[in-house]
């Protein structure tokens, strides 16, 4: 009898992991993107990412998913490759996903003027360069509308590592509808009625020797304002 219970345990001990194995298979890992802006960054590491915030921005939802990317080159191979051997916990999946969340966080905020959600995103170069922006709409008095329609891609162009220190540049195609107006509420920019499309290519870094699971965006540019 004793050994008819003992097999017993066994055999419920023995499903139960598998059950487990399947859904840790199905789920993955914990990527934190139920968390803010600032974790978002640190998507392609598989873990969760940063600090909770009481900024983060609500997003607009996506009038439909970006279309699926083209193979990345040998050159982003091999530097994807560095990333990951510097840093165990980096997934290129996750990291996309992250981007994609922080994307549309930081040009919504951006637009609002949303300091305290920027900050912590950009490094003190692009800050600083957003900040001059926006500061000198607040002189002169414009207001940005801006609403974000969804991605037509996104793709990674770039990724290497440097004495420990992790760079990844990705092209976002995106679509939003915007428009700047004056003083008197005239449009001087933008189409407050027409989707605009636009081609950013940003740069994230991450030291990987850090404990600081978080992204930054380090460089920027862009085909339209």
């Amino acid at each position: 009898m004793a050994d008819s219970q003992l097999l017993g345990i066994v055999l419920i001990a023995m499903i139960a992991g598998i059950i487990l194995f399947r859904l840790y298979a199905v789920l993955g890992r914990r990527t934190g993107n139920e968390r803010d802006a600032r974790e978002r960054l640190r998507g392609i590491g598989g873990g969760a990412p940063p600090v909770a915030s009481d900024n983060v921005v609500a997003l607009p939802v996506s009038a439909a998913p970006p279309e699926q990317s083209p193979a990345p080159s040998d050159s982003v191979k091999r530097g994807l490759l560095d990333i990951r051997l510097a840093d165990r916990d980096f997934e290129s999946g996750h990291f996309l996903e992250g981007a994609r969340h922080a994307y549309q966080i930081i040009v919504e905020a951006f637009a609002k003027r949303d300091r305290a959600t920027l900050r912590p995103l950009l490094n003190e170069e692009v800050y600083s360069a957003f900040d001059a922006v926006m500061r000198g709409r607040e002189e002169r008095k414009e207001v940005v509308t801006y609403s974000f329609v969804g991605f037509q891609s996104l793709r990674i162009t770039h990724a290497e590592l440097k004495a420990g220190m992790a760079e990844i540049t990705l092209e976002f195609v995106a679509q939003f509808v915007s428009a700047t107006t004056d003083a008197n509420g005239g449009v001087i920019e933008g189409d407050p009625k027409a989707v605009r499309d636009v081609v950013d290519i940003w740069t994230f870094a991450r030291d990987t020797k850090a404990k600081d699971p978080n992204w930054t965006l380090v460089a920027t540019s862009s085909s339209g304002p």
